[in-house]
């Protein structure tokens, strides 16, 4: 078993932080780095010791592995846990950290440029008989051979980073004449995203939901699934709400994705946390998609269900130590939804926005958990990903992890920048979401209309109250405006102060 005393980490912001907690509790020393816009950020402030990658550049800082292997060495670490985005899926400089006598948390070289790569991944998948969406053989940077598949598959497809996950990279191309616009944009943000513009072509599949399987791995071979998270609110195909269990999953369709995911990674000698993707039709079929060779983002609805700390679990299985559980240990109790709280603008077609939080007060309640790398004071730029925070509520059920949820996001308290807050709670509370219907396309296709209605309704209801003060200082002279419920007096007066 390796010592590990001391970590960098390879990231920022609330990933940055997160691993840092859990570091802390293990007794282990952590190292931050950061770009120049990131010099009072969070992340810097809560690690043991802190070093300037000089720059602001993504490319000279962030996915600069080498500066970051030598800052490391620099500052004597064990090892380098690199979050999520940025490098935390290339084969190289998982490499290079190894190169270099440190530990790299997460799954060796060899299996991210097998499973990290989206052609050889599906490969792996169908040698596997697990069933796979149609796609490209390979993957590219041609575009006029990358056109040449899309007339062969078929449109409508979609475009998508070999490189890398988190929606980063994706665009969906109905007809020939959008493909060469379309194409330069995917392979210029897998480029800033990943370091990689190769993209690939997969069958566009409509409807269905998004369901990923979470994979634990040790050095011996040994691997567990922790069970599924639904991923299916999406805009722009990057992920908004999470939650764990699945409402379209049953105990049958579990076994067979659990037994999916662990055969693949088993077979592609995986270690480490790990998620295999899945989409599943409106007739419960499932499709392998991709695996993510990182942690998830949505983590902590995982955590929420089953108790376990995934860093935890990282870290350990890094050191070489073997799971101390197996499959039949695993306990998952009770519902978690995770909400993405972003620095968008959902009326405008959800533009980033930007300024300085005047006010970030994060709700306090039992059962609710936030995670984030933002505080009053900062200033929200355009340079790095917009989501400033992450909500999990946990609940005995789906119905109460919902009430949860949505009472945490009504104390939510942002000043400074729109972010997506009324908007998850506007799905949240939405019937499709609700009885569990939504899919991966149906905030894209309708739920930004039938926001922008409900915001407008809002509008003219906070007009109203104004109306209704007016009204009260001329005297009962006039009938007065329909009467507001509690909610909306709150939403008036908040807006009032704000």
């Amino acid at each position: 078993m390796k010592r590990i005393k001391k970590i960098l980490i390879a990231n920022r912001g609330e990933i940055a932080v997160r691993v840092m907690s859990t570091c802390r509790e293990m007794g282990i020393r952590t190292v931050a780095v950061f770009a120049d816009p990131d010099r009072t950020s969070m992340h810097v402030h809560a690690a043991d010791e802190a070093y300037a990658l000089e720059g602001s550049k993504i490319s000279d800082t962030y996915l600069n592995g080498k500066k970051i292997v030598s800052v490391a060495q620099r500052a004597g670490v064990d090892a380098i846990h690199p979050g999520y985005g940025f490098l935390s899926e290339n084969a190289s400089f998982a490499k290079l950290v190894l190169e270099s006598g440190l530990v790299f948390v997460g799954p060796p070289p060899e299996a991210i440029d097998l499973l990290g790569d989206k052609t050889s991944a599906r490969s792996l998948a169908r040698k596997l008989d697990i069933p796979v969406l149609e796609g490209s053989p390979q993957a590219f940077t041609d575009e006029n051979e990358a056109m040449k598949a899309a007339s062969s598959m078929g449109f409508p497809v979609l475009l998508k980073a070999a490189a890398g996950g988190g929606g980063r990279g994706i665009r969906l191309v109905v007809s020939e004449s959008e493909f060469t616009a379309a194409f330069g944009l995917s392979a210029s943000e897998a480029r800033n995203a990943f370091g990689d513009p190769r993209i690939y072509l997969e069958q566009f599949l409509s409807h269905p939901h998004h369901v990923e399987i979470q994979v634990l791995v040790d050095h011996n071979g040994n691997a567990v699934s922790l069970g599924e998270r639904d991923c299916s609110t999406q805009r722009r195909h990057q992920k908004m709400i999470e939650e764990s269990p699945s409402p379209v999953v049953d105990e049958t369709l579990r076994s067979k994705m659990n037994d999916a995911a662990v055969r693949l990674m088993k077979a592609a000698g995986y270690q480490n946390a790990g998620t295999v993707e899945f989409l599943v039709d409106p007739q419960g079929k499932f499709y392998f998609l991709e695996v993510n060779t990182r942690l998830q983002v949505e983590h902590p609805v995982t955590e929420a269900v089953t108790g376990l700390d995934l860093v935890k679990q990282q870290i350990l299985i890094a050191a070489q130590n073997v799971l101390a559980f197996r499959q039949e240990d695993v306990n998952r109790k009770g519902h978690a939804i995770e909400c993405r709280v972003y620095a968008e603008d959902p009326s405008e077609n959800f533009l980033p926005s930007v300024g300085t939080l005047r006010t970030f007060e994060p709700p306090l309640r039992p059962c609710v958990r936030v995670d984030s790398g933002a505080r009053a004071g900062d200033e929200v730029g355009v340079h790095y990903d917009p989501m400033l925070a992450k909500v999990t509520a946990w609940g005995d059920s789906r119905k109460e992890a919902i009430s949860r949820m949505t009472g945490a996001l009504d104390d939510f308290d942002v000043v400074g920048v729109q972010t997506t807050i009324p908007f998850c709670k506007f799905v949240l509370e939405h019937e499709a979401f609700v009885q569990g219907k939504h899919h991966t396309q149906l905030i894209d296709q309708s739920f930004i209309t039938k926001y922008l209605e409900h915001t407008s309704k809002e509008g003219s209801d906070a007009a109203a109250l104004i109306a209704s003060a007016l009204f009260a200082m001329q005297g009962p002279t006039v009938s007065p405006p329909a009467r507001l419920s509690p909610s909306q007096w709150k939403a008036a007066r908040k807006d009032h102060l704000h």
